[in-house]
């Protein structure tokens, strides 16, 4: 506990008045709401005042110099006031301040706190948030939302935070995340964002990297965990604490370092907006200047094809494409209900939450815990998830109809059957069957391939209603989703996007990257096109371009894709290297994806697909697993190889729960351990494949203990990578994606 130090107007630094600000603010810690007021008052005061002080201390400091007093105090003067007075704040937000100082204002949105000006406007007494799992449970309207934003973001102010710096937000998906979030970008500082699961190492990184000032963490369990390590190497302004009560923080770990609690930063916030309004004098010592579309709003860190965090930049422009376009995808509507476990940090979640608030609608924040409770009890129209949630439902699905009694089992699965077989014609005489060929079909023959869709769908079509009548209905209503679920953050699998298509519920399917904020194409309601990712959202290019000599290719040909849009990223935070290998002078994006983009058709059955995009896997090492995460297999692979019973090994999983791996054994160093173990007798000259499997997979374990992910089911291959074979180049490299492709079929049975 630091103990407060009075102070005058004339203990204030003539360049130390941010400083000051900070400083005196950091006695509030451990203070009790009447103190606050009480000290806060005394701060305004003291502010008042330091403009009349200040002034006698520079002209006397330009007398003791030896400077014209005249000249010294005037030019001094001039350059003090004009950094005092500047207070950046989002121009629509605080569009009542920044009038009264001639600032021109705009409807448009020039940065993403301006939305919630307009929310506020269009449907303030409507419910914003409901937060039921934190304590204490939370219901907001979007008029309450606005004002909390507003509280949080003026109290950042007043314990000294200043427009630019970055703040270091290490939580979890919150109502009081979005607050801080907001409140941050509001007054013109960056926040770098991070979950709560995340290593003490990875934030610690990440927080030095950014040159962050200050810490808001989500709750004491998470400050105990990292409070040693950052006291020592890192030393944080302050620390604002978004959940729990200070009396459960580790004691005397931050000693002399400032602990807010969340209530504590917004009451200083409300007080001081307070004394703002009611003092017309207050108002008059600042210039305003409003945030730029093209400031940074946030880093946001991935992983990148290093191993090593990068800091993606991104400005209020790239976030606005998004909350400005994605209407186009997920028609939402005012008093539409979404439900929200997706970690904020990342960049779809956070992307589609600012969307879900600047249209009305009502974010109901879940947990994984809660997740199927939740699901039935709000019924959401919409649910936006990565690609194992959905997988998740499926399975649930599937293993509840196979406890049914034997009839019931048989016939469920049997109308499934019937059901996918009438997508399967339904798709190919709407024209949304996605082919890869350039060459149209005749007239002749694109009218007998719809005549005989439509005869078999017409066939099918009873079965299916039926269907839908005695099973589908039941699991729409178990599922809870009204409208539509939004997939992204991996690849969603084609059986589970059938499945879902022939039981009625809707699944919308999108792309992107952290580095394009984060959404470039998705699929529509209108044009649901299954095993593509839809088409690019407005304004956004897409080219498939030859890996080897970066040439475009024609539609249908599998390449690399890049793109190019107001959502691209700004750069990687302090590496212009890697922003020019990742962006050309153009402002191209290289993606590392590999796809193509469907040929246009006049006719036939592939007629609306013109223009989608369709992935097929990735050209960078990078896997993504199903769950949204990020894995570079370097990491894991240097670590595997010191093992001898390891000669070779590709770490696999992209698009599955979990990280496999395909490995050529060491057979002689094999065999020995197996000897030595009594797996196999003493004169023993080869083993089971499973034998070899379990051994290598306890060596796997071994050697990665430490890394952060785990390699699950091992693939065991007797026939080593060669440059002969193709699957190494000249510089003894392992091709990835070709042995990836070799052994495709057996990959697939892996994973079953």
């Amino acid at each position: 506990m630091t103990t407060a130090t009075p102070l005058s107007a004339s203990s204030f630094s003539s360049n130390r008045m941010a400083m000051v600000s900070s400083t005196f603010s950091s006695d509030y810690y451990g203070t009790g709401a009447a103190d606050i007021t009480k000290r806060h008052a005394a701060f305004q005061f003291l502010v008042s005042r330091y403009h009349f002080n200040n002034s006698k201390m520079f002209l006397q400091k330009q007398r003791n110099y030896g400077f014209s007093a005249r000249r010294g105090f005037r030019v001094s003067c001039e350059t003090k006031t004009e950094e005092i007075k500047i207070r950046r704040c989002s121009p629509n937000l605080e569009s009542a301040l920044v009038s009264r100082n001639g600032a021109l204002t705009s409807d448009d949105w020039r940065a993403v706190p301006d939305i919630w000006r307009s929310s506020a406007e269009k449907y303030g007494d409507q419910v914003a948030v409901v937060d039921p799992h934190h304590d204490p449970p939370t219901s907001m309207t979007y008029k309450q939302l606005e004002e909390e934003i507003l509280d949080f973001s003026e109290g950042l102010r007043v314990i000294g935070v200043k427009p630019d710096e970055k703040l270091a937000l290490f939580a979890d998906n919150s109502y009081r995340w979005l607050v801080a979030d907001q409140g941050m970008m509001a007054m013109g500082a960056v926040d770098v964002v991070r979950g709560s699961r995340s290593s003490v190492e990875e934030l610690l990184q990440i927080y030095n990297h950014s040159e962050s000032v200050a810490l808001a963490v989500d709750n004491p369990e998470l400050f105990n965990r990292i409070a040693e390590t950052f006291s020592s190497k890192a030393a944080p302004r302050f620390v604002i604490l978004l959940w729990g009560e200070k009396s459960s923080l580790t004691i005397n770990v931050m000693e002399g370092i400032p602990i807010f609690n969340y209530k504590e930063i917004i009451d200083l916030g409300r007080e001081s907006r307070k004394a703002f309004f009611d003092s017309g004098d207050a108002r008059q010592h600042y210039k305003y200047e409003t945030i730029s579309s093209d400031d940074i709003a946030t880093l946001v860190y991935t992983s990148g094809t290093t191993g090593n965090p990068k800091g993606v930049m991104l400005t209020h422009k790239n976030l606005l494409h998004q909350i400005n376009n994605f209407w186009e995808i997920v028609p939402a509507q005012p008093a539409d209900r979404f439900l929200s476990m997706l970690p904020p940090w990342h960049a779809y979640e956070r992307a589609c939450e600012y969307f879900i608030f600047a249209n009305g609608a009502e974010q109901v924040y879940t947990t994984v815990r809660n997740f199927k409770v939740d699901l039935q009890q709000y019924q959401p129209h919409y649910l936006i998830s990565v690609p194992l949630v959905f997988e998740t439902l499926y399975s649930g699905i599937q293993k509840q109809i196979s406890k049914s009694s034997t009839l019931r089992k048989l016939l469920a699965f049997t109308f499934i059957k019937i059901s996918l077989a009438y997508m399967e014609m339904k798709r190919i005489y709407e024209g949304t069957y996605l082919t890869r060929s350039q060459n149209e079909q005749s007239y002749f023959v694109s009218i007998l391939g719809w005549l005989r869709a439509r005869i078999f769908a017409a066939i099918l079509l009873p079965v299916h209603m039926l269907a839908e009548k005695l099973v589908y209905s039941k699991i729409q209503s178990a599922i809870g989703i009204r409208k539509a679920g939004v997939s992204g953050g991996g690849s969603l699998p084609a059986h589970v996007d059938k499945f879902f298509e022939a039981i009625g519920v809707v699944l919308l399917n999108g792309y992107g990257m952290t580095e394009s904020s984060p959404v470039l194409a998705a699929r529509q309601l209108s044009n649901n096109v299954l095993g593509s990712v839809g088409h690019p959202i407005r304004h956004t290019e897409f080219k498939i371009v030859d890996a080897e000599t970066g040439k475009s290719l024609p539609y249908g040909s599998k390449g690399i894709v890049r793109v190019r849009g107001p959502q691209v990223m700004k750069g990687y935070y302090k590496n212009p290297l890697a922003t020019k290998q990742a962006v050309d002078e153009d402002g191209w994006l290289n993606t590392g994806d590999l796809g193509w983009i469907a040929p246009y058709h006049s006719r036939g059955k592939s007629r609306r697909c013109g223009g989608i995009i369709v992935l097929e896997g990735r050209a960078k090492d990078t896997i993504v697993l199903s769950t949204g995460e990020n894995v570079e297999p370097l990491e894991l692979e240097e670590a595997a190889m010191k093992s001898s019973l390891i000669q070779q090994i590709v770490v696999i999983g992209q698009d599955q729960r979990r990280l496999g791996a395909i490995v050529v054994p060491n057979k002689e160093e094999v065999l020995e351990v197996a000897k030595k173990l009594s797996i196999v007798d003493a004169d023993a000259t080869e083993l089971s494949k499973k034998q070899i499997a379990n051994l290598l997979d306890k060596e796997l374990r071994k050697w990665t203990s430490e890394a952060s992910f785990q390699i699950g089911p091992v693939l065991v291959i007797d026939e080593s990578f060669t440059i002969d074979s193709g699957l190494m180049t000249p510089t003894m490299k392992i091709r990835r994606d070709k042995v990836v492709a070799l052994y495709e079929e057996q990959i697939a049975n892996l994973y079953k």
